[in-house]
């Protein structure tokens, strides 16, 4: 994570042992409330109660709940990109469907059991330019999706994975919400559509 990605919101980071302590620590304990009291009552005062540090403290590294919320975000973005990076390395998938199932399995399980995942994934409602000052929430995703997976689709990192990776995302984007709209613990049978909607798309798309 870095401070570009939270421009304004993020203060500093943490640098000394104890420092990096609290900071997770409030990160945890915003995830904890998002679960139990939603995005629109969370507030920055009963974070800092619940990670059990000062109110100050949590102002020396966030200038306001969004920022708070933009750092959460980036976390679990990082998250998923290691948990990818490391499960195709383990698979080592041969096409692109094979990345395609990598991808969204892994989506999945942190959807599924990551706390605070369901309501601030990547980005909040309102908050479109979390990750990146000059990005919306899903280019930013699918740019470092797009760089992850390059040289295993055999494609050139240009234009036309570019767009191909945005509209895959924002389609999976869709059908994912919709799946955990339908079912707390993700839709099965939509969530095999989308996986099919984004081999069919991709393999047409780059082949």
């Amino acid at each position: 994570m870095s401070q570009d990605r939270n421009a304004g919101t993020l203060r500093r980071l943490p640098v000394q042992k104890r420092s990096a302590e609290r900071f997770e620590r409030l990160l945890n304990a915003c995830a904890e409330l998002l679960d139990e009291v939603g995005y629109a009552a969370l507030t920055t005062k009963e974070v800092a109660r619940r990670a059990g540090v000062p109110i100050g403290t949590l102002y020396q590294f966030f200038s306001d709940r969004e920022g708070l919320i933009g750092a959460l975000a980036a976390r679990n973005l990082e998250s998923f990109l290691e948990r990818v990076a490391d499960r195709l390395e383990r698979v080592e998938p041969d096409d692109i469907s094979g990345i395609v199932d990598v991808t969204v399995d892994e989506f999945v399980t942190m959807r599924q059991t990551i706390t605070g995942f369901g309501v601030v994934d990547f980005g909040a409602v309102g908050q479109d330019h979390i990750l990146e000052p000059n990005l919306d929430n899903n280019t930013a995703v699918a740019g470092r999706l797009r760089a992850l997976t390059a040289s295993l689709t055999g494609t050139q990192d240009n234009a036309e994975l570019e767009i191909a990776v945005r509209v895959a995302l924002e389609c999976a984007d869709s059908v994912l919400k919709l799946a955990f709209r339908t079912d707390p613990q993700g839709d099965a049978q939509l969530i095999a559509e989308c996986k099919r909607v984004l081999k069919s798309y991709l393999n047409d798309r780059l082949r």
